[in-house]
């Protein structure tokens, strides 16, 4: 398949499919007219590819992992190295870190939510208010 129906399937931008290319994460074929040619498989390749970059890998981590993923949530690794344990264990700690702050933030958030809807957010701070404010500055 062509590009364009790469990225259409995907969701994804072309401008991404080539950047995910030019990071050594998707190769496509090359046809006689020099344009790019994706099989089949490539659709959940990219999907994979999203997934992890939503997740907060980097691509220089991504590129380590993608030949251990065999299917879309499943990822095989038989003979890792010391520096892609270490690597993994890195960025499994770091995405630990960033969802207890997501939990923080969607508290005090909802914690906000309901204090407007109590009638409660006029001009007077209640612990609410202080908790987005902490959760958005990062203070919390």
């Amino acid at each position: 398949m062509r590009i364009g129906e790469l990225a259409e399937r995907t969701g994804t931008p072309r401008r991404m499919l080539r950047y995910y290319e030019e990071q050594g994460l998707l190769v496509p074929d090359r046809s006689a007219n020099g344009y790019r040619d994706y099989p089949e498989r490539s659709v959940d390749r990219v999907l994979q590819i999203r997934g992890l970059l939503d997740s907060g890998l980097p691509t220089r981590v991504i590129k380590q992992i993608l030949p251990c993923l065999k299917q879309p949530r499943a990822i095989h690794v038989t003979d890792a190295t010391p520096e892609t344990m270490a690597t993994l264990e890195r960025e499994l700690d770091r995405m630990s870190r960033r969802i207890e702050c997501l939990v923080r933030s969607r508290d005090a958030i909802s914690e906000y939510v309901a204090a407007v809807r109590r009638g409660g957010v006029r001009g007077v701070p209640e612990p609410a208010c202080e908790a987005v404010q902490e959760a958005v500055s990062g203070q919390r």
